[in-house]
């Protein structure tokens, strides 16, 4: 079975930055892309990013384009996502989540194979 960890939410305020980093751990797989996705209360779980190892290329939703990074480690199953200028609208539960296959919609969540329990980030004023 594997199992996705996130690690480094927390509580900032507006402006200030915070890194989120995922890590895979129990039965070995091959990942082709690895994302985060959040899921603010009372709302539906959205796309915040993605990375796929092949190129690499990288994927952002629009509210957070220019503003979070993400990155990461292929060989390890490891990605990191850098959140710079963070809003009070950043506020959410964030996921990690993995997928397997070339032709995935980075965009759909059930695209993907797995998923972290999600760490909480809140963003005050």
């Amino acid at each position: 079975q594997v199992q996705l960890v996130e690690s480094g939410g927390g509580s900032v305020q507006a402006g200030d930055s915070l890194r989120l980093s995922c890590a895979a751990s129990g039965r070995t797989f091959s990942s082709v892309f690895m994302a985060w996705w959040r899921q603010a209360p009372g709302k539906e779980r959205d796309f915040v990013a993605a990375i796929r190892w092949i190129g690499p290329r990288t994927y952002y939703a629009d509210s957070v384009k220019g503003r979070f990074t993400v990155s990461g480690d292929s060989a390890k199953n490891t990605v990191t996502l850098q959140m710079n200028s963070l809003k009070l609208e950043d506020t959410a539960v964030y996921y990690c989540a993995a997928g397997r296959t070339r032709d995935l919609s980075v965009g759909t969540a059930r695209s993907y194979d797995y998923w972290g329990q999600g760490t909480q980030v809140t963003v005050s004023s």
